[in-house]
């Protein structure tokens, strides 16, 4: 089983605040039985510990008027970790890669893996306000492919999700683009909260 984490967060100032359904998947050659995740920055060997955030510091004209805002980046993954090093995600700076493999001999069992997301049921800021977890949502894209969405768009839901299932012997990867949904009025602040990403074969 591998986690890795991403930070979400949202900046608010003296009482203002201050991601189409496709994706790679490829057959690879069957192994000893392995997983393998990456979210944003990542290297092959799965040997990093480093924390991508994501991050919106909302307008005070725009401050909670429903218009869904995009969140920054601090990937500067853009080239997949697979192979030929494709540019997958060609604007690190709005986009975070996640990519993530299961492999097995023929012999060997379970047939899938698992690709969850777990998210806490807020945001918090130093004062102890929240704003919902709900309120972040991403899209999905991957440069030059015309699969659909393996790892599908979504909403965090202050749990664990199931974002895909991951066949025997597949890497599978995309780009997630972050949203804010901006939907009320909240106190001043910046709201942090992690999510973690799991891949998981019993």
């Amino acid at each position: 089983m591998l986690r890795h984490g991403l930070v979400l967060s949202t900046a608010l100032t003296a009482a203002l605040f201050a991601f189409e359904a496709q994706a790679w998947s490829l057959s690879i050659a069957s192994a000893p039985r392995r997983v393998f995740l990456h979210v944003g920055n990542g290297t092959i060997d799965g040997n990093n510990s480093l924390v991508n955030r994501v991050e919106v510091t909302v307008p005070v004209n725009q401050l909670g008027n429903g218009t869904p805002l995009p969140m920054n980046s601090t990937s500067t993954q853009s080239s997949s970790l697979y192979g030929d090093n494709y540019l997958t995600c060609p604007t690190p700076a709005s986009q975070v890669m996640i990519g993530a493999s299961y492999r097995r001999n023929n012999n060997n069992s379970p047939a899938s893996a698992r690709l969850s997301v777990t998210s806490p049921a807020n945001l918090t800021n130093a004062s102890g306000d929240s704003i919902p977890f709900s309120e972040i949502s991403w899209t999905v894209s991957a440069a030059g492919s015309a699969n659909p969405g393996v790892i599908p768009a979504g909403t965090f839901n202050g749990g664990t999700q199931t974002l895909a299932t991951i066949p025997a012997n597949t890497y599978i990867e995309n780009c997630h683009s972050f949203r804010y949904a901006n939907s009320a009025l909240r106190a001043a602040g910046t709201y942090n909260g992690r999510v973690v990403y799991t891949l998981s074969a019993p």
